[in-house]
């Protein structure tokens, strides 16, 4: 089944990055328009982190931990890092941000693009 708007799924994103690049198995938020993307093979995902240094403060959006979202400690959803993942990269979970979060995540993409 297919993740939604807002999921925080733990993906695969390889490794050999470069400083500053997600690597290693980490968690991201699903970003996508669930009606676009029903059946396209990749996920759109921006990745969290738990290093306030990667947190850019225009484009980062911060998620305290809460049971909704399974955090055990404060996250930035880095949206300056929206992605695509193969779904066979993915591991969907049970745990989500909220839907403000998840407005605040895209507008800072679309910030982050130039259409804000």
């Amino acid at each position: 089944m297919r993740p939604v708007a807002g999921s925080i799924v733990l993906c695969d994103w390889r490794g050999g990055a470069i400083p500053n690049e997600p690597t290693g198995l980490r968690p991201a938020v699903v970003v996508e328009d669930d009606q676009l993307f029903a059946d396209y093979p990749n996920l759109l995902v921006v990745p969290l982190t738990t290093d306030p240094t990667l947190a850019h403060a225009t484009f980062a959006v911060r998620i305290d931990p809460t049971p909704a979202n399974g955090g055990t400690a404060v996250s930035w959803a880095l949206a300056h890092h929206a992605t695509t993942l193969s779904m066979r990269r993915v591991q969907a979970r049970d745990t989500h941000v909220s839907a403000e979060q998840l407005t605040q995540i895209r507008q800072r993409i679309a910030l982050s693009i130039g259409a804000a």
